[in-house]
């Protein structure tokens, strides 16, 4: 009889290693940072970007309010993020238009746009 406590505490001092072994795989769960980096690595000015929320009813998050220079950088903030995957719409004073779907945001903190 003298045993039962101690297996019982054994047993409960086990589940409570379980519990507080998987809490961090729970915290840790992905999601969208606060602001974005956009790199603008063509040589012509980035007229407009927007990034939307990706499904069948689209939500603007972030977009561009001024154009962006060859060569130049901007954050943007990132307007009441949900999920991962996100559609960038860039359009160029040249007239080139780059249009990406699901892109994820929860692993790339930062859009470099290229020729």
């Amino acid at each position: 009889m003298k045993f039962k406590p101690v297996i019982s505490a054994g047993l409960f001092g086990a589940g409570l290693f379980v519990c507080f072994a998987t809490a961090p795989a729970v915290a840790q769960s992905p999601k969208p940072p606060a602001q974005v980096k956009v790199t603008n690595a063509r040589t012509a000015p980035l007229a407009s970007l927007e990034i939307t929320t990706s499904g069948e009813q689209p939500r603007l998050i972030a977009k561009l309010t001024k154009p962006l220079g060859p060569g130049k950088s901007i954050a943007l903030k990132l307007n009441k993020p949900t999920g991962c995957s996100y559609s960038v719409l860039a359009k160029f004073s040249d007239e080139v238009e780059s249009d990406s779907d699901l892109i994820d945001l929860c692993s790339e903190k930062s859009i470099r746009l290229t020729d």
